[in-house]
């Protein structure tokens, strides 16, 4: 694989990718159309190059990406928002006159400061009291600040699980999923299409989640070295090295994220492994919002041809990777259903369509669907049976009823059992010859002879055939005797 060095994060119905100096936001809108936004990202590492040193730039990386990612989400959730808080307070007003034109950015600054509070309270404080309630039954300090970390792991896995409860949050997690997908199809040479986007995996080595797991395990390490007495100074020490653990993380996961070996592998997996917490398999929906945000922002087919610049067959190469991860994906995820969660117009159209279909039309539409619509089309071409309505019970089926029949050999077998309580009247002959004439509710009369000494065991070739009954063809009225022939065929005869 190479690395692309685009990134991104999932915010609400959403996706926002970033490539270098700019970044896309792709939202699906309540109405189902996604919302696609380009913005400008203005890199100071650009402009102060002292910030682009070893662990300083881990530490601007990580502030820039929470700016970024909390404008963002707040950016898509507006599209969700409820109007009846839209409307201006007595807080809006008061903030307007005092920072007037910079209350947006007042209020993202202490959104920022908000979430790093409560991320240091929640993942660094509360750990080391939670451990130093142990002090009097461990004397190691060193003991103890691994406890310490031990706690801090749990706790952050406890968080995860708890949110990933939350519907919204699912989600998120998707769309999470869906970033992931389209990074790692790029990445690995695959064409940035919904189905190779489907096939490729969910899980990277750049994701956040893996970086705040690194966060975590390195702090372990740093805090093992702490030989401070003072409890306070101790969680002093802690708040202030909180920056340096970052840089540390960043460096490392961004090795990880240009290198692929075992060692990486191996460093790597503890954070893939919490990804199956924080990403779920995207529906196609999802795929095509992602799909959308990349290509605003990364040119992946000039991507492509630097992929395989060396390549004698790049095509042939393109196919093989494709295959790969179908492959792949067959064993890990169900990929022959394309799932979806919003219906298309021509999905909508089939559904009206189907509303307007009569009972008839349904069955026969179902019919078709399953592959046995052939079939019931070449009865009703050798029977002349219509309408074909399997719901109704047997003993409502009536031969030259318009509104009912049943399959030719159920009919046949019917009238051969209970002959004796047909209201027309068959007669069945000691030659096994059958004589049927039946009268339908509006006096039209049918006459058919079946030889059952000539059923084929291969009437499937035959034309005539049907259900191991032949029906053959009148050529010549039989000689009757009149003594022989039902009353009401005598009475005919008479006339």
């Amino acid at each position: 694989m190479k690395p692309s060095g685009i990134g991104g994060q999932a915010v609400i119905e959403g996706i926002m990718m970033r490539n270098k100096d700019k970044y896309s936001i792709a939202v699906r809108k309540p109405d189902q159309n996604i919302e696609v936004v380009v913005k400008e990202s203005k890199l100071l590492t650009e402009k102060h190059k002292w910030l682009n040193y070893p662990i300083i730039r881990g530490i601007f990386n990580f502030v820039d990406s929470m700016v970024v990612g909390i404008s963002t989400i707040n950016y898509s959730a507006s599209f969700y928002d409820d109007p009846a808080e839209q409307k201006t307070t007595k807080v809006d007003e008061i903030g307007k006159s005092i920072f007037k034109d910079k209350l947006e950015s007042v209020l993202m600054a202490a959104t920022v400061l908000f979430s790093i509070v409560f991320a240091v309270a929640l993942f660094m404080l509360l750990p080391y009291f939670i451990s130093r309630l142990l002090a009097e039954y461990i004397v190691s300090k060193t003991l103890l600040n691994f406890i310490e970390g031990l706690i801090r792991v749990a706790i952050f896995i406890l968080y995860l699980l708890l949110i990933s409860l939350m519907s919204d949050i699912k989600r998120t997690f998707m769309y999470h999923g869906a970033e992931h997908k389209c990074i790692n199809c790029i990445e690995h040479g695959a064409e940035l299409t919904p189905v190779n986007v489907k096939n490729s995996s969910r899980y990277h080595k750049r994701c956040g989640t893996s970086f705040l797991f690194l966060v975590m395990f390195i702090s372990i390490l740093f805090f093992i070295f702490i030989r401070v007495d003072n409890a306070a100074l101790q969680v002093v020490i802690r708040i202030l090295l909180i920056p340096v653990i970052a840089g540390v993380s960043y460096e490392v996961i961004r090795w990880a994220g240009k290198n692929d070996n075992k060692w990486v592998d191996i460093l790597s997996k503890p954070g893939m492994w919490l990804q199956g917490l924080t990403t779920r398999e995207p529906d196609m929906d999802m795929i095509e919002v992602a799909i959308k945000a990349v290509e605003e922002v990364f040119d992946w087919k000039v991507f492509l041809e630097e992929y395989y610049a060396d390549s004698e067959n790049p095509e042939a190469e393109k196919e093989a990777v494709a295959a790969e991860l179908a492959l792949s994906a067959s064993l890990v995820i169900n990929t022959k259903k394309e799932t979806r969660t919003i219906k298309t117009e021509e999905a909508l159209d089939q559904e009206e369509e189907t509303q307007n279909m009569t009972a008839e039309e349904r069955y026969l539409a179902a019919a078709k669907k399953s592959g046995g619509l052939d079939a019931a089309y070449s009865t009703d071409a050798e029977t002349g049976f219509e309408n074909v309505d399997m719901s109704l019970p047997d003993d409502d089926i009536r031969m030259g009823d318009s509104n009912s029949m049943n399959e030719p050999e159920e009919f046949l077998d019917e009238v051969v059992e209970e002959s004796d309580d047909m209201d027309d009247g068959i007669e069945i002959e000691d030659d096994i010859e059958i004589d049927a004439s039946i009268q339908s509710d509006n006096s039209k009369e049918m006459e058919s002879d079946v030889s059952v000494d000539e059923i084929q065991e291969d009437s499937e070739d035959d034309e005539n055939v049907l259900d191991g009954f032949e029906f053959i063809e009148e050529t010549e009225e039989p000689e009757l005797n009149a003594d022989d022939l039902p009353v009401f065929k005598q009475r005919k005869l008479d006339k």
